[in-house]
Parts: structure tokens; sequence; C-alpha cells
């Protein structure tokens, strides 16, 4: 049975644009078939650990053979557990909102909670990297109020798709869906683009 774990990087509840996709989404994909186990990740809930120097210290160590000890040693654990319950999905829905041409600082600092050598990549000197999370799919919802395709560089630019998908096919997935809505919020009606993208999510989840 296929597991599902939604990661909402978004901390505006119902007021949120990619929360509300998102929920067209899994709404589809539960439809589909009633069974499937479904589970949320709120990245603003408190639980995400922070990866400040005993986690830093934790990870060149292990890089270097070593055990980590103490203060390191509980800063690891807590990363290691972070991503074990990550990795015991095979299916993600993202929920990814930009902030400042980017992606949310919190899904930065699960990103930097969870890739840890032995976990998400390996590395060989000669090599280099090599993702480890195989065999998973991942869908993810793109939202921004005024960067969108097309528009001048006085609208923003796009580091939030590009840095993200990036970032999956590093760590082993790419098998990757996409659903964007990107209207300028600030100067146009976006109803017509928000039923499109609605739709796009429905129809997505439900064949996902």
């Amino acid at each position: 049975m296929s597991r599902l774990l939604h990661i909402s990087a978004s901390p505006r509840g119902d007021r949120s644009e990619s929360l509300k996709l998102a929920h067209a989404f899994l709404d589809a994909y539960r439809d589909a078939d009633p069974g499937r186990v479904v589970d949320t990740f709120d990245l603003w809930d408190g639980t995400l650990p922070a990866f400040g120097p005993p986690a830093a210290a934790a990870k060149m160590a292990v890089f270097a053979g070593e055990e980590p000890t103490g203060e390191e040693a509980a800063a690891w654990r807590a990363a290691r557990e972070t991503f074990e319950r990550f990795d015991s999905y095979d299916r993600y829905l993202f929920s990814v909102p930009m902030w400042n041409a980017g992606v949310p600082y919190v899904l930065k600092q699960f990103i930097d909670v969870v890739s840890q050598p032995g976990m998400v990549f390996g590395f060989d000197p000669e090599e280099g990297y090599s993702g480890l999370l195989r065999g998973k799919k991942a869908a993810v919802v793109y939202t921004s109020a005024v960067y969108g395709d097309g528009r001048g560089p006085a609208f923003g630019a796009d580091f939030q798709q590009t840095f993200f998908e990036d970032w999956l096919r590093w760590a082993g997935i790419t098998d990757i869906e996409a659903v964007r809505f990107r209207p300028n919020l600030v100067t146009a009606d976006a109803d017509g683009a928000r039923r499109a993208a609605l739709a796009q999510a429905r129809d997505l989840g439900k064949a996902f």
C-alpha cells in the first residue's frame, strides 16, 4: 500500500493558496482509493529540529567516519528521526509558496535537516553524490503572488521551482509532477487561473 506524506511549507492556514491547491489534490487522491494512507507534516508545527552547530559538527564527524557524542549525538538523532519519518513514505506532496524568489526558510531548514550522508545521499570521492531516495514520487504545488512566467525582472525571478526540484533530483526523486499558480495578484483578476490550477491539482491527485 502506498503511503503519501503532505509536507506543508505555508504558515497561512485557510488563507494559503498553496494549501487550497494541496487540499484539492488530496481530496481527489483519497477519492480515487479511500484506503490510501495520507499524512501531513506541517513544517510550522514546532517539531522540526534546528540544524545548528551541534548538528553540523555531527554531520562532519559522520563524514569522517566517526561517531558523534554528547550534544552532537542528540542533534544527529533528531535529524535521523526526522529523516526516518520522511523516508517511511513513498509518495510526497509538497505545498510551496514563493518567498523572496525562493522557498520559505522552514522548507530549507527541513532540507538541511534530512539531507545527510547515508540518509538522503551517498558520496564517493571520485564519483561524487548519489541520491538514495529512489523509487519515490513527488507532486509539488508552487504559488507566487507577483512572479510569473513572461513578466519582467521587476516582478521577480524563479529560484523556487529551480532550487526545489534540483534538490529532489539530487536526492534521487526523479518522478516529479508540478502544479503552478502564479497570477499577478497585485494587479490582475486571478479567478480564472485559480480555477484552472484547482482543476489541474484534482486531475493530478486522481492519477497520482
